[in-house]
């Protein structure tokens, strides 16, 4: 009686193994005299090939991580992802709303631009003048009647201080503004493009793992159900697996679910024609030396954009004092008065004007140079906040790819906890089908947590780029 219950035992053995690894990986073994059952290979389809390695680019869950991120080779097919990605976001910067809004302001300061250099050439105005006059004095002809009088005058600043200068230098600076805000703009757009494009990738891989989890359990209960009707008093154990193959659809489902969510917030920046996401795994691997970009800190558009709007306050403030310096002047001025008392006179010269006393001069420029000296300690926070953000950013890219590395060499002890336990339960019988079916679970888990920090340390290092000269320099 023994010897049947080990040989039965070695025989359901069997049968789970080809429902887990194939027919070729399962042991032989010998099956029960009675009552006949079909043999364990059969179970074995399709279906119930794992899938790991089979096809890279469908399942990308690497057997090692990269020792060094910025050594490590890219596949041969990571150059059309990369232009795929590049894609998307010159479209989502096309299509943005906000940016071209950005736009349209920079180029409205540029015209300001022109507005304050103009005010060093000459200036001409016409004025005219319709009505009646009654005019007289003693021992003088009284002029009574209508008169149409017109007038032509032309000014042009000789010497104003240097005021124009400043003026169009402010305007230049606010202009270098607004364009470092378009350029901040499209890579607000861009980093979020990348981000989505990045979470779509992610959760299209964990759903495959799941799938592939599905299928395991799946076959598993097609072995368990030969197994009970044979046994009953093994329909606990399929009760249990059914349980975890339900389990693994519904975090199936919730990872597709999640890649849904993601198209659907994709298709904000990038249109309805969504490229594959296949290969995108490799894209942002490379993590930047913290080193090179502290460097490059000083060269972020914000930090441009605020050293712009400091030098722009620093002009305004030398403008106003220019203000106050004498200003010099050429003046023409002709009038023509036609109808009742007829005359013509033409004058010219030259002008000057010099504010000898103005009480709110004092405040205006005090004022100014406050509002300079405050935007370059804004400049100054932003630059420091910038780089602590970036070690901070470097370090949890760092950490992620530490974590993915610690993770494979934890795949590698699974496989062979997997091993084990399924060949000491069908062999030995030291182990029931609840340890192999959570050594199946923890096997999996793990696997999507190896996707997990690969793709947390690409967010981390498309942030890094997105805070260094920007994710489109570092796609092209």
């Amino acid at each position: 009686m023994g010897s049947v219950s080990l040989n039965f035992r070695r025989f359901t053995g069997a049968c789970l193994a080809a429902a887990l690894f194939g027919a070729a990986s399962a042991p032989a073994a010998t099956p029960p005299r009675t009552p006949p059952v079909a043999p364990g290979p059969a179970v074995a389809n399709s279906r119930c090939v794992d899938g790991d390695g089979a096809d890279p680019e469908r399942a990308p869950i690497f057997r090692a991580a990269p020792a060094s991120p910025s050594s490590a080779p890219l596949p041969a097919n990571v150059r059309e992802p990369r232009e795929n990605l590049l894609a998307m976001v010159q479209t989502a910067i096309r299509r943005s709303n906000a940016v071209g809004a950005t736009h349209m302001l920079a180029e409205a300061a540029a015209s300001d631009i022109d507005e304050a250099s103009s005010a060093r050439l000459p200036q001409a105005s016409i004025g005219g003048q319709i009505g009646g006059v009654d005019t007289g004095a003693a021992n003088s002809v009284s002029t009574r009647g209508g008169q149409f009088q017109a007038s032509l005058n032309v000014t042009a600043p000789l010497y104003d201080g240097g005021r124009v200068h400043d003026l169009t230098d402010w305007r230049t600076h606010l202009s270098d503004a607004a364009r470092f805000g378009e350029i901040s703009a499209q890579e607000q757009v861009a980093l979020q493009t990348v981000s989505l494009a990045l979470e779509r990738s992610r959760f299209t891989v964990e759903s495959q793992v799941y799938d592939q989890y599905v299928r395991k359990m799946s076959c598993l209960v097609e072995a368990l159900q030969m197994i009970v009707s044979v046994d009953k008093g093994r329909t606990s154990e399929l009760v249990q697996a059914r349980k975890t193959q339900q389990q693994a659809e519904l975090a199936r489902d919730q990872s597709l679910s999640q890649k849904r969510l993601a198209e659907v917030r994709l298709r904000r920046f990038v249109g309805d024609d969504l490229p594959p996401s296949e290969g995108i795994t490799s894209v942002m691997l490379d993590t930047p030396s913290l080193d090179d970009l502290l460097t490059l800190a000083n060269r972020a558009t914000d930090i441009q954009a605020l050293d712009s709007q400091a030098s722009a306050l620093d002009s305004y403030v030398r403008a106003i004092l220019d203000g106050q310096k004498p200003q010099l002047g050429v003046l023409v001025a002709a009038t023509r008065a036609a109808g009742a008392g007829d005359s013509r006179s033409v004058t010219g010269g030259v002008t000057l004007s010099w504010q000898l006393f103005n009480a709110s001069n004092a405040y205006t420029t005090n004022s100014a140079r406050k509002r300079a000296a405050a935007a370059r300690l804004q400049r100054d926070d932003a630059l420091e906040a910038r780089k602590n953000r970036m070690a901070e950013v470097h370090e949890q890219a760092e950490h992620a790819m530490d974590r993915a590395r610690q993770v494979v060499e934890i795949l590698h002890n699974s496989e062979l906890v997997r091993n084990y336990t399924l060949q000491q339960w069908q062999q030995l019988g030291r182990r029931s089908l609840f340890d192999v079916m959570a050594a199946e679970g923890d096997h999996y888990n793990m696997r999507v947590q190896y996707v997990d920090a690969l793709y947390d340390t690409q967010q981390s290092n498309a942030l890094l780029w997105s805070l260094g000269l920007g994710l489109a320099i570092h796609l092209q």
